[in-house]
């Protein structure tokens, strides 16, 4: 009995409580590494990823009806019917605004596509890859030239291999906002509340983004026409705004000294010079971009405002009637 608890306690030994052995190198071996778990990513970050799944989904939402859309329109034409105008549209609010009014609801139909798709003889069938929000410095990046040439390059998205035109909304949220107070003179300076220099150095990137639109085009979708606009004639509203929905511009002028009188006409010279410069490509020769400039400022009164950059659904219906004229004028007969 004695002999066989001897020989568990050396199998023993042998198994859990013998020492390591020391290497050729004389140094005892290393004990293997325990790997941690990752930890867990920052509120703020985990927020952010789940924003921009959603945005994804969001467009894969839009492109598979759009698909579905296109697939009857599609079984429509074989039967001898006729397609509608088909149409691109990629921009920021005003192309997709998620409110009515002041007032958040998943389900808008309060931006100028929302009224567009229901207006003509036949309505447009319109795939809009707009987001509120963006400057054309995102609407131009990469990862949104990526995702219009997928959709351009797509069949399924198409009745002709590619859209009748390109409707494009771009250059408010590039200005407004915090960044704003960066183009204003100080009240008092002896200059006027909007400096040139500062503000021409923005609308250069401004007009650098419109350049690359029409080069992308010109790349995967040669010979279709894009339609712009110059937004309307906006005005500072220092009153409470609901939660995002601004104000974006009179916090910056209040800021720099200037009341609401002079911060409208400061906001008046800057839409002013955003127009010009719109129009100077529109009307450029060498090279040609075939681009048009829906004539949107002038369009809104005092009343159809809800903020200091949307209008109340009326307002944005009216806008949307100034594209729909600029597409009859370009596509007779066809919308």
């Amino acid at each position: 009995m004695a002999a066989r608890k001897k020989k568990l306690r050396r199998a023993a030994g042998s198994t859990g409580s013998k020492k390591a052995k020391p290497s050729r190198s004389g140094k005892r071996a290393a004990k293997p590494k325990v790997r941690r778990l990752a930890e867990p990513a920052p509120e703020p970050a985990r927020l952010q990823a789940a924003l921009r799944e959603s945005i994804e989904r969001d467009f894969a939402n839009r492109i598979d009806a759009h698909q579905q859309d296109v697939a009857r329109i599609r079984a429509s034409v074989r039967a001898g019917g006729q397609p509608p105008l088909m149409l691109l549209a990629h921009g920021d609010s005003w192309f997709n605004y998620p409110c009515d009014g002041n007032t958040y609801t998943p389900f808008s139909t309060s931006d100028i596509i929302a009224h567009l798709i229901q207006m003509g003889s036949p309505p447009p069938k319109i795939l809009n890859l707009s987001h509120y929000g963006d400057a054309t410095t995102d609407e131009m990046g990469l990862k949104k030239q990526q995702r219009l040439i997928k959709a351009l390059t797509t069949p399924k998205n198409w009745i002709n291999g590619k859209p009748d035109a390109i409707l494009y909304s771009g250059g408010g949220n590039d200005i407004a906002g915090d960044p704003y107070c960066i183009y204003l003179n100080y009240k008092g300076s002896s200059s006027s509340g909007l400096d040139t220099g500062r503000f021409g150095g923005r609308l250069a990137s401004v007009e650098a983004s419109y350049r690359d639109l029409f080069l992308f085009r010109d790349r995967f979708a040669a010979g279709v026409p894009i339609f712009g606009h110059a937004y309307d004639l906006a005005r500072p509203m220092p009153r409470p705004h609901p939660p995002c929905m601004g104000p974006w511009m009179s916090p910056g002028l209040s800021f720099t000294g200037w009341n609401l009188e002079e911060g409208t006409q400061i906001i008046h010279d800057a839409l002013d010079a955003f127009r010009d410069m719109l129009a100077k490509l529109e009307q450029s020769q060498q090279p040609k971009y075939d681009f048009t400039v829906v004539p949107t400022q002038g369009t809104l009164t005092k009343e159809d405002w809800a903020n200091e950059l949307h209008p109340y659904p009326p307002g944005f219906e009216k806008l949307a009637g100034k594209f729909l004229a600029a597409l009859q004028t370009r596509f007779r007969g066809r919308i």
